[in-house]
């Protein structure tokens, strides 16, 4: 997939010691900083427990140095290259699980959306509603708590009665926890 003037899309994440999500402003911009002069754009940054993301577009040939002008920041713990791919159903399941209880909520929303663009009627839904607990998540690492505590009364009309599992996912559980947290106008970690 081809992103901002036929550069590539890619995820880099740091190892993260110290920052949370609150720092993810001041990151992006000193990001910003420490790759001036360079071919790419930063995107955004989201702050998790162990790591935090950046969202790239970039040419492949220049993705190391990059990271090396990003190293003050923090370590090198991994790098995805974004490219819309078909997957199957259980896979896209298994990798969005995966991703959520590692929160990567970003790739787990773009797994599950493979999942999504594969299902129909009710189905269709329920998976759109894992998403968006997925997105209210990674809205939470870019310090942008409101809108993720918000999203949850949409994922929960899309999760509505449904089957309380789906898959290896329990569903019911999800649910509660997006009533919990909107009670507590907070997003709380958990695992699906």
């Amino acid at each position: 997939m081809l992103w901002i003037n036929d550069m590539e899309r890619y995820l880099i994440h740091l190892k993260n010691e110290k920052h949370i999500p609150i720092n993810s402003r001041e990151i992006l911009y000193r990001s910003k900083d420490l790759i001036s002069g360079m071919s790419a754009h930063i995107r955004l940054a989201r702050v998790a427990t162990t790591f935090i993301e950046f969202d790239v577009a970039i040419e492949t040939k220049d993705v190391d140095t990059l990271v090396e002008k990003l190293s003050p920041i923090g370590d090198l713990d991994n790098i995805r290259h974004v490219i819309e791919e078909e997957i199957e159903i259980d896979q896209g399941i298994k990798d969005g699980i995966f991703y959520f209880n590692n929160e990567r909520f970003w790739e787990c929303h773009e797994a599950f959306e493979g999942v999504w663009k594969q299902c129909f009627g009710r189905e269709k839904e329920l998976v759109q509603g894992i998403i968006l607990v997925a997105v209210a998540f990674a809205h939470a690492q870019e310090n942008e708590l409101s809108i993720g505590v918000a999203m949850l009364t949409r994922a929960l009309q899309k999760l509505g009665s449904s089957p309380s599992m789906y898959h290896s996912i329990d569903v019911e559980r999800i649910r509660k926890k997006s009533v919990e947290m909107q009670q507590i106008n907070d997003l709380v970690l958990f695992e699906i």
